[in-house]
């Protein structure tokens, strides 16, 4: 399966690690355009700009890392398009210049289904994803989220469970079937 990620679930780091860390395990094909990697380095620039660089190294390693999930189009493609946000068209477009099969997005007002449908793309929100690519995957998604926690304790200062940080990265319905 081939997604387009969206810059809104690249950006939160929990969210990143625990889609990618999915994807490194072959669970699903990744895919992103410059523009919205681009978007990712300007959101993350709002908070300093230390921020913005240490965003745009990232976003270098995954180019090593997901040498196939960069999506290259004609801008011109975009004309054949509409959203209710013309800022998200080349979302929907990189999807269908990359062959995907939907995309990952929190902005679900921004991409409806029936438009997506038109282009032959599913949308998915992140927690929904990454619920199905446990209900497939349960030992590798659970390896993943273990990961993720056991970093995010190396790095904060109080103790996190799994449902927490979970929550706290958007994911709540994965945090909770995790802690089941």
């Amino acid at each position: 399966m081939r997604v387009m990620l969206d810059a809104c679930v690249l950006y939160p780091t929990v969210m990143r690690e625990v889609l990618l860390g999915c994807a490194r395990l072959g669970l699903y094909e990744a895919r992103w355009s410059e523009r919205i990697l681009e978007e990712w380095a300007r959101a993350a620039g709002k908070l300093g700009p230390e921020q913005e660089v240490w965003a745009r190294g990232e976003i270098a390693a995954l180019g090593a890392v997901f040498p196939q999930a960069l999506v290259r189009y004609d801008t011109g493609l975009e004309q054949r398009f509409w959203l209710p946000d013309p800022a998200d068209i080349h979302v929907l477009t990189a999807a269908v210049a990359g062959s995907c099969d939907g995309i990952l997005t929190m902005n679900a007002k921004d991409f409806p289904k029936n438009i997506l449908g038109d282009a032959a793309l599913l949308r998915w929100d992140p927690d929904g994803f990454v619920l199905l690519l446990l209900a497939e995957a349960p030992e590798q998604v659970r390896a993943v989220t273990e990961a993720v926690l056991a970093e995010a304790n190396r790095l904060s200062a109080q103790p996190w469970t799994i449902r927490a940080l979970m929550k706290k990265a958007r994911l709540p319905r994965v945090g909770k079937a995790l802690a089941a």
